[in-house]
């Protein structure tokens, strides 16, 4: 019996070269890729059908135990048969394991009661605790490691944070004491690859068709005015997501000049020039702001100019354009159409309260949760800048969310600017 077990656990782990190749350089674990889910199933079949159930979990336990020391890809269930090694998991050339659900959204790995766990956030269910448990800090920390050398980025206590963008797109935020205080921590926002068009944002009702139409005017600009727009909202309300959605409507003879931390939209346009700002070297050298990109952005006869999040001094260059003749939209995080205006104005952002008339919309979208679980996605007002009166800026909300019908709605207030453009344009 041991010789057929050995027999068939070396057919097996072939795959991942020998244990002393491993143990000679740990560091190259893309040389040992895991085996294939359907490798996995024929070989426990064979053993189950051959020596019986026991036999099949124990040879189970021993796959568990023979993946590469980076890459844990180790799902421990109540029952060691139900226990899975899933392939299509894998983030590509990261060994990252992740939950096999199809609306995964966020993964985050941390400290969760004691325990060093995956936490995944799903579209539908919201957060939940996965089954996938590291045995020490060391595991994640070699994920870290394994990711910043991919995006050649540095971490480490003198340089405890990682931003950095993975080749698929999807974005990654990790920490190391002592930032961290209780261990290193990893996120990673996955990067849809179809992206939401505005009929699935008006399926899952976060607007309505009235205002998918207006919204679409407005961006048009009906070939004479078009709008300027701030997407306002929570960390996680879908900002990013409605921008790149309402960009879409940019006529495609524009050239769009976008600027993000990093890059996460993706629109449909053939002329599009994106820019993703750069921390700086090791010796402090080499930083590109976003204000630099903005500046810059501007000498490329841009006829969009699309800031991904409005935050600091790069709001100024951003209304200095829009006050002379540029249009522009971008994101900023806020929680309502008045709370917006007031960062502005304040420090970092610092725009002068003359310059904020240049802004035509506020669409503010923000995320609720729901009793039965999970979370909704929701343009809860779209406020018109109208102009200035005895030194405020004055709003007019057009659109608001009804929370008894969950529907967005139009308030009755017709939009000034779509007069203006309708005037201009001629029509009546």
């Amino acid at each position: 019996m041991k010789d057929k077990r050995k027999e068939i656990l070396k057919d097996l782990l072939g795959e991942f070269g020998s244990e002393e190749d491993r143990d000679e350089d740990p560091v190259e674990e893309e040389e040992y890729p895991l085996p294939s889910e359907k490798k996995v199933s024929s070989v426990l079949e064979k053993v189950q059908e051959e020596e019986g159930e026991e036999e099949e979990k124990f040879t189970l336990d021993k796959i568990m135990k023979k993946p590469p020391k980076r890459a844990k890809k180790v799902r421990k269930a109540s029952d060691g048969l139900k226990a899975e090694i899933i392939e299509e998991g894998l983030i590509p050339k990261y060994n990252v394991s992740v939950p096999h659900f199809s609306d995964k959204e966020e993964l985050i790995f941390n400290e969760v009661r004691e325990k060093l766990v995956e936490v995944a956030v799903s579209r539908k269910i919201g957060m939940m605790v996965t089954n996938v448990v590291f045995d020490s800090d060391d595991d994640i920390r070699a994920i870290i490691d394994v990711i910043a050398r991919q995006v050649n980025r540095r971490i480490d206590q003198q340089t405890p944070i990682l931003d950095a963008r993975l080749k698929d797109g999807s974005r990654v935020n990790a920490t190391l004491p002592p930032v961290s205080a209780d261990g290193p921590t990893l996120t990673i926002r996955k990067f849809r690859k179809d992206p939401l068009t505005v009929v699935d944002l008006i399926n899952f009702k976060t607007m309505s068709s009235h205002l998918a139409g207006f919204l679409w005017l407005c961006t048009d600009g009906m070939g004479v005015k078009p709008c300027n727009a701030i997407i306002a909202g929570g960390t996680g309300s879908g900002k990013t997501t409605t921008l790149n959605t309402i960009a879409a409507f940019v006529p495609p003879r524009e050239r769009i000049i976008t600027i993000e931390d990093t890059l996460e939209l993706q629109l449909p346009h053939s002329h599009v020039l994106r820019m993703e700002t750069r921390p700086p070297n090791i010796e402090g050298k080499g930083e590109l702001t976003m204000d630099t990109l903005v500046k810059n952005s501007l000498r490329q006869r841009p006829d969009r100019v699309i800031v991904g999040e409005v935050r600091g001094s790069e709001a100024i260059t951003l209304f200095t354009a829009l006050n002379t003749g540029h249009s522009g939209m971008g994101t900023l995080h806020s929680n309502t159409a008045r709370e917006t205006i007031t960062r502005l104005i304040n420090p970092p952002m610092n725009v002068p309260n003359i310059m904020i008339p240049a802004l035509d919309f506020i669409i503010m979208q923000n995320r609720m949760y729901r009793a039965e679980g999970g979370s909704l996605r929701r343009i809860t007002e779209v406020a018109e800048v109208v102009g200035m009166e005895e030194g405020n800026v004055q709003l007019n909300r057009v659109f608001e969310w009804n929370n008894v019908t969950d529907k967005v709605e139009y308030v009755g207030i017709a939009s000034q600017t779509l007069r203006e453009m309708a005037e201009m344009r001629g029509v009546g």
